[in-house]
């Protein structure tokens, strides 16, 4: 099971946006990411940085946790909360189709303090 870590930043909402991800197994970090948006609001960053990891994913392992700093990302994954926005709806389906490629598929809300990594890798790319 691989446990990946995903943050998107905005500068500005919206504004120039970016995504981090770390995809991790139990013993190292098998791959970091870093990836410029364009102008993105800070949800729709963080749903970008879901669907890209999604996408990286699908050929290493069939079974993975999501982690992320963002409520409103992990509730509405995990059906929580409804999304409303019709831009995260567009991206949400997307997701959706991505996640049949997986067996097991796990979304944890973790402390924006536990997503360093990731946040500094999104803020790279914000900088370049």
């Amino acid at each position: 099971m691989l446990e990946i870590n995903i943050d998107g930043a905005s500068r500005g909402n919206p504004g120039l946006s970016a995504i981090g991800i770390i995809v991790k197994d139990k013993e190292s970090i098998l791959m970091e990411h870093a990836e410029f948006l364009g102008v993105r609001t800070n949800n729709q960053a963080e749903y970008e940085a879901l669907k890209r990891a999604l996408e990286i994913c699908i050929e290493l392992d069939k079974e993975i946790t999501v982690l992320s700093d963002s409520e409103l990302l992990i509730n509405q994954r995990n059906f929580k909360y409804k999304i409303r926005n019709h831009q995260l709806k567009i991206i949400s389906r997307e997701i959706s189709n991505l996640e049949k490629n997986f067996e097991k598929i796990q979304y944890k809300h973790i402390p924006r303090e536990k997503n360093n990594k990731a946040d500094r890798l999104a803020n790279k790319a914000l900088n370049e």
